[in-house]
Order: C-alpha cells, then sequence, then structure tokens
C-alpha cells in the first residue's frame, strides 16, 4: 500500500502536485474540535496549526511539521456524518465536478476557494459515498508520508464494484484493475499504473448506519498497541487486528464516531 500514493517514496516526502485522480488530503468534520485533536494528538502524535476557514473552524494536523490532514467543525444546526472524506487530486475542480454531476453523482459543497491553498469540492458518487476533489496550489510544500500517522491508502466499501467503478474511471480517469475470484469483489484504482486506491464490493455488509463510504487507513508502527490505545483515549475497536494481504490491520472508531482504519504494512 505504500506504493500507492502517487509521486511519493516509500518513507519520506513526496514533492507537491499530484497526478489526477491520486488520493491526496484527508479530512475530518466534528462537533468537538478540542477532544478530536486532543484524541488525534495522542495516537498519532499530530500537532495543530489554523487552516482555511471557509466552511467554518479548520485545523491542519502536522507530523514532525509536515501536513498530514485536516480537522474541521461541522455546524451545529446541520446533523451530517462524522467521517473521514479522502480528497482526490484535479486539475480542474470545476470540471471534474461538472463531469461527477453528469455520471450521476452530487456535487454538495463548491467548488470554492480554499484560501491560498487551493480549490475543492465535496461530492458522492452514484452510490452516495463522499469524496473530495481538490486542485492543489503549485507553491505548496512536500507532504510527509510513508511513516507511522500518515494516511497510507483509501478504500471504498460499497454494495459492488463494477458500476461504481466505472464512474471513478469516467470522472478522474483510472485504470482498473479488478480481482478475479468468484467470492472476492474487489478492484484496484490505479493512475499511469500505480495502485492509488481501492473499490471493495460487499454486498449486504455494507453498514446500514453508513451505507458505501471512503475507509482511510493510516500507517503505525504496531497494530496491536494503537488498538488497545485507541480504546484507552475513548475510542473503540470495531475489527481487531488480523493479518490482510497489506500487513497487519485494524478498523477502529473515534469518540465521535469517526471510522478509520490501521496499519502496518508488510513491505
Amino acid at each position: 500500500m505504500t506504493e500507492a500514493r502517487g509521486p511519493a517514496g516509500r518513507n519520506g516526502t513526496t514533492d507537491a502536485g499530484y497526478t489526477p485522480g491520486t488520493p491526496c488530503w484527508v479530512s475530518l468534520m466534528v462537533h468537538g474540535m478540542a477532544a478530536t485533536q486532543e484524541f488525534y494528538g495522542a495516537l498519532f502524535g499530530w500537532e495543530f496549526q489554523p487552516g482555511p476557514q471557509q466552511l467554518g473552524p479548520y485545523v491542519r494536523a502536522l507530523l514532525d511539521g509536515h501536513e498530514v490532514a485536516g480537522i474541521g467543525q461541522l455546524p451545529p444546526d446541520r446533523h451530517l456524518p462524522v467521517a473521514w472524506t479522502p480528497y482526490l487530486a484535479s486539475e480542474d475542480v470545476d470540471a471534474t465536478a461538472e463531469t461527477v454531476r453528469h455520471r450521476g453523482g452530487t456535487v454538495g459543497v463548491g467548488p470554492l476557494d480554499a484560501a491560498e491553498a487551493g480549490r475543492m469540492a465535496i461530492a458522492s458518487d452514484p452510490m452516495g459515498a463522499v469524496f473530495g476533489i481538490w486542485q492543489e496550489s503549485a507553491h505548496l510544500g512536500p507532504r510527509l508520508t510513508g511513516v507511522p500517522g500518515t494516511p497510507t491508502w483509501n478504500e471504498l466499501l460499497t454494495y459492488d464494484s463494477t458500476s461504481v467503478a466505472k464512474f471513478y474511471e469516467a470522472v478522474f480517469g483510472y485504470e482498473e484493475e479488478p480481482v478475479v475470484s468468484a467470492d472476492f469483489d474487489y478492484v484496484t484504482l490505479k493512475v499511469e499504473g500505480r495502485p492509488v486506491a481501492g473499490i471493495h464490493g460487499v454486498g449486504n455488509a455494507v453498514p446500514r448506519d453508513r451505507g458505501p463510504h471512503w475507509m482511510t487507513y493510516f500507517q503505525v508502527a504496531d497494530v496491536d498497541e494503537t488498538a488497545a490505545q485507541v480504546t484507552d483515549l475513548g475510542g473503540h475497536v470495531l475489527r481487531p487486528p488480523a493479518e490482510s494481504a497489506h500487513g497487519r490491520a485494524a478498523t477502529v472508531v473515534d469518540p465521535e464516531g469517526a471510522m478509520f482504519s490501521v496499519v502496518t504494512t508488510s513491505g
């Protein structure tokens, strides 16, 4: 999974600028900003600084001085899900948003400028899974990747991969690599031959309270220790640590209900 992040190294930094379709940012909208920062600061060692305020209070999470994620404040009058949202790179957010609409998706926010950082929109695919679109400003510096506390993979959990994979292919130009298996519905999305994300069709196993959704995986040094720490910090473990094709992984939930996975990659 660590290879699947666009122009990034296995352990180090990546240059600004992402090939269209590459996951380039993850953001979490919550009700309690202070408590959420305390949780992720303790779990991943993140520090925080103010970010663009176009959608309300927002902070950027930093690891060793490098930006790795964002956390924003949900409007108190809107009952929106608390969830991690991946942003997919675009050279023209407005054009990408228009393609989303033409292909059966919905654009819920934007496109709009995020101060000097870039231009963004928040959309959902035809099955309802929410994702962001991000057009990055050229001057932004490198971000840290491939080390504990950084996003390492994004995976869409949906009813079946076939139709929704065509949507993402049409919007972002992905190449598809399906798994040939009668009992495992999975498509790897590639950009310029590199895996950048996955689509996992799980049928009726899609949670009724969440529906189809994107899952962000964060690299950690020890999955078992991290899962135990999540519980100590007020979250809970949804799927206990277990071996997977990519390493040892667990799915956890933070104190506000945002679900994410932690993984120690095998490579």
